[in-house]
C-alpha cells in the first residue's frame, strides 16, 4: 500500500484494502433522468425493466438525482424488508482463493472463514440440541409410506399420534422428542435413515403405481376388445340369421313352382356359412332330383341312370353324347324289314340263355384282324354279347358272357369305333352305324347302358382311363374291372 492513498480494514472474515483515489467522485455518481427515461424507453423488456424511475415525466421530477450512496441505501432497506417478511435459511459462502480460479483452494483462506463465520460452533450446538425439527403434518407427508399404519391415510386421533406410530415402528423412539406442534430429531443419522427408507419406498410406490395404471389400461383395451367381440359376435349372428331366412323366403314356395325352384338365385352368404350353403345347395340338387325321379316309370328310371352314367364317364370327352334324345336300346325292332327276323332270334337267344332284357342293339361294321370291314349286328342283353349276321337272318355268329367283358375302348372323334375287351384278350372291334334320320352317335348310349348295368348290379369296380393304345387315334377306355388296368 502506498501512503497517502491506501488503507486497510481488519475484519473478523479478512483484511480489506481500500484506495482513497476517486472515493468522493463514487460517492457523486449520478444519473440523470433523461438517461433512465432512454433506457426504460428500450424495446429490451430487460433493460426496461431495470430502470423503472424512467416513466415519470419531466413534470413529475423536482429533485436532483440520486448518488450511488443513496441508491445502495434504499436497495439495501428493500432486501432487508423482502427478508423479514420470509423465513430465513442462512447460507455460509466460502471464498476458496482471492484470484477467482475454480481450481485453486487455499486451506489456511478457508480455515480463516470457516472459524470467523461460526460454523464449528453452530456444528457444536447442532449436535448438543435436536439438528432436525419438523411440523407434524408436514413430516407425515414426507415420510408415511414408510409405515403400513400411515399409508396412504392414517386413522388414529391426531397427526402427532401418527407420526409417533410412524417413529416407533422404526425404532427411533430413543432420539426423538415430540413437542406440541413439531417432532425434534437428535441425531442427522435418524434422518438418514429415515430418508433411505423412504427412497426406497418411493421406487416400490412408483413400480406398485404403473403396475395398477397398467393393469388398469389392459382392462380398458380388454373391455373394449370385449365390447368389439361382443358387436361383431352379435353382427355375425345377424348376418347368419338374415341370409337364412332370406333362403327360407327364396325357397318357401318352390314345391308349387313349375320348375321346383330351379330359376330361384341363391343368396351370397357370409364367409362363415359357405360350406353351409354347399351342403344345402347340396341338399336341394337331391331333392329337385329326387323330385324329377319320383314320377317316372322304372323304363324311364332306367334310361336317366344311363344318361348319368354315360356323362359321368364321358364329359368333355365327346361332344355328341345323345343325352337330348330318348334312349331306345333296341334299334333292330325300329327296321320294319329285319324286325321279324331279328325278333325270332332274340328270343330264342332268351329262350335259350335266359336273360331277362336286351340292352342295346344296332348295325354295326366289324373290323376283323386283317383290317377288313364286314356289315354286323350287335346285340347286347344282360348275361351276354352276341354278334350276329344280318345276311343270315342274324345267325348268332359269336356270343361272349358279360363277365368277361373287362372294358370298353372308344374313341373320341366321329367314327364311332368300340373296341370290347374281354378276359382271354380277343377283343372285338366294332363302328356303330348313326341313327338314321337323326344322324346322332349313339357311343354315349351304349357306354352308359353298359356303365348302369354294372353299377346295379355292384359286382364290378368301374372306372374310367384315358389311354392311347394305338398310333392313329386316341381311345377312350372304361374298364369294368380294376384288376385289368392293362387292357
Amino acid at each position: 500500500m502506498e501512503f497517502d492513498r491506501d488503507f486497510r480494514i481488519r475484519h473478523y472474515a479478512g483484511d480489506v484494502a481500500y484506495s482513497v483515489v476517486g472515493f468522493i467522485d463514487k460517492n457523486k455518481d449520478t444519473l440523470f433522468q433523461d438517461f433512465k427515461r432512454l433506457l426504460y424507453n428500450s424495446s429490451n423488456p430487460v433493460l426496461k425493466g431495470m430502470w423503472p424511475e424512467g416513466k415519470l415525466r419531466i413534470t413529475e421530477v423536482t429533485k436532483r438525482p440520486l448518488t450511488a450512496a443513496t441508491i445502495f441505501k434504499n436497495s439495501m432497506i428493500s432486501l432487508v424488508e423482502n427478508l423479514a417478511s420470509k423465513e430465513p435459511y442462512y447460507v455460509r459462502c466460502i471464498k476458496p482463493n482471492d484470484v477467482k480460479s475454480p481450481l485453486l483452494f487455499e486451506p489456511e483462506r478457508c480455515r480463516h472463514q470457516v472459524e470467523y463465520l461460526g460454523l464449528l460452533e453452530n456444528v457444536r450446538v447442532r449436535r448438543a440440541g435436536f439438528a432436525y425439527r419438523q411440523i407434524y403434518q408436514r413430516f407425515l407427508q414426507r415420510y408415511k409410506m414408510i409405515s403400513e399404519f400411515t399409508w396412504p391415510n392414517h386413522d388414529l386421533p391426531s397427526d402427532k399420534d401418527a407420526v409417533k406410530k410412524l417413529l416407533q415402528g422404526c425404532k427411533f423412539d430413543h432420539d426423538v422428542a415430540y413437542g406440541k406442534t413439531k417432532v425434534f430429531i437428535r441425531t442427522p443419522r435418524t434422518l438418514f435413515s429415515l430418508e433411505e427408507q423412504r427412497s426406497e419406498m418411493v421406487q416400490r410406490i412408483v413400480v406398485f403405481l404403473q403396475k395398477v395404471w397398467r393393469g388398469t389400461l389392459a382392462r380398458m383395451r380388454y373391455r373394449r376388445m370385449r365390447a368389439a367381440l361382443i358387436i361383431l359376435r352379435a353382427y355375425r349372428r345377424y348376418k347368419v340369421k338374415s341370409y337364412i331366412r332370406e333362403v327360407n323366403r327364396r325357397f318357401k314356395n318352390v314345391r308349387s313352382m313349375k320348375d321346383h325352384g330351379r330359376h330361384v338365385k341363391w343368396p351370397t352368404p357370409p364367409k362363415v356359412l359357405r360350406k353351409f350353403e354347399e351342403a344345402m345347395k347340396s341338399i336341394y340338387n337331391r331333392w329337385w332330383a329326387w323330385t324329377l325321379i319320383k314320377g317316372l316309370s322304372p323304363e324311364e328310371t332306367l334310361q336317366v341312370r344311363a344318361k348319368v352314367a354315360s356323362l359321368e364317364a364321358l364329359k368333355g370327352q365327346r361332344a355328341d353324347l345323345g343325352l337330348q334324345r330318348p334312349w331306345e336300346g333296341n334299334y333292330k325292332r325300329d327296321n320294319p324289314d329285319t324286325a321279324s327276323s331279328f325278333t325270332l332270334v332274340s328270343s330264342e337267344l332268351q329262350r335259350k340263355d335266359k336273360f331277362m332284357r336286351v340292352l342295346f342293339s344296332c348295325n354295326v361294321r366289324k373290323i376283323n384282324r386283317f383290317h377288313k370291314a364286314e356289315d354286323r349286328a350287335l346285340l347286347i342283353s344282360d348275361r351276354h354279347l352276341y354278334k350276329m349276321d344280318p345276311l343270315k337272318q342274324y345267325k348268332p355268329m359269336k356270343s361272349i358272357p358279360l363277365y368277361n367283358v373287362t372294358g370298353l375302348s372308344v374313341s373320341p372323334g366321329k367314327d364311332q369305333l368300340v373296341v370290347f375287351h374281354t378276359k382271354d384278350s380277343r377283343d372285338l372291334v366294332v363302328c356303330l352305324q348313326r341313327m338314321v334320320p337323326a344322324n346322332e352317335s349313339r357311343i354315349g348310349e351304349l357306354v352308359g347302358t353298359l356303365l348302369s348295368h354294372f353299377k346295379r348290379l355292384a359286382i364290378r369296380g368301374v372306372r374310367v382311363i384315358d389311354k392311347s393304345p394305338l398310333s392313329f387315334t386316341r381311345l377312350i377306355v372304361i374298364c369294368f374291372h380294376s384288376s385289368l388296368s392293362e387292357t
